[in-house]
């Protein structure tokens, strides 16, 4: 498994693809920091970054989606896919080396945006474990985003198709975070609790408060989890439905 997520790994490195995408990851940070500098009414730089990730989100689902939209669809398109169906590795060895590689280039766009904290530590003052707890949730909420997307990935031969379904997928996620705090919702108190327990944005308030529960961090591994199974049944039902 580790010589096919070496492989997936450079196969984003040794292409302007992961490059580009980091690219527009930074300067969606940066301009969310900028915005968060230029808002504030004092000379002290102060503040948990907490806002910053909640806006940056927004945008980065759109980035995610193409992040993974190649890792099966680009395949099944070129017809590479036969070879590791063939070969003897199983499918979710595949699958989890796949995650593995778009979550090292996700990861390694996060550790590139450090330099923020580090302007505002050296200009100012951060809320330490806040901003630790905050690039953990985030990072934990992205993986999430990360294992739809390559479930997407999985469903069509197309990655332009499989782009837009990943959206798709990632703005119904959004929208049942914004639907759990509706009015309506609201008011039917056992279908807010359900809601807000399935609420990733909720999860994330947590972290981003500086606030570190097992619960929130079993929750995001568990649907992360829950999400590459699907991928695995899927593939693995076209894999014996072609045999």
């Amino acid at each position: 498994m580790f010589s096919l997520y070496k492989k997936e790994v450079q196969s984003y490195f040794c292409s302007p693809f992961a490059y580009v995408i980091s690219a527009l990851f930074l300067l969606v940070f940066s301009l969310s920091f900028i915005n968060g500098i230029s808002t504030m009414d004092s000379n002290l730089l102060k503040f948990s970054f907490s806002n910053i990730f909640y806006n940056s989100f927004y945008y980065f689902i759109f980035l995610i989606p193409l992040l993974t939209m190649r890792t099966f669809a680009e395949e099944r398109k070129s017809h590479t896919e036969t070879l590791w169906l063939s070969a003897p590795i199983t499918v979710p060895q595949v699958v989890f080396a796949k995650f593995l590689a778009a979550a090292t280039v996700f990861l390694t766009m996060m550790v590139l945006s450090l330099i923020f904290p580090l302007v505002a530590f050296l200009h100012g003052s951060v809320v330490v474990s806040s901003l630790i707890c905050g690039y953990l949730g985030f990072f934990l909420w992205s993986l999430v985003c990360i294992a739809i997307g390559i479930m997407m990935s999985a469903l069509t031969d197309n990655p332009i198709i499989a782009a837009v379904l990943g959206e798709a997928a990632m703005l119904l996620l959004l929208f049942l975070d914004n639907f759990t705090k509706s009015a309506l919702i609201q008011s039917i108190p056992a279908a807010a609790k359900i809601l807000t327990w399935f609420s990733t944005e909720v999860r994330f308030g947590a972290f981003s408060q500086g606030l570190f529960t097992l619960a929130d961090l079993v929750f995001f591994v568990s649907i992360t989890i829950v999400v590459l199974i699907w991928t695995v049944i899927i593939i693995e039902k076209r894999r014996w439905s072609r045999a």
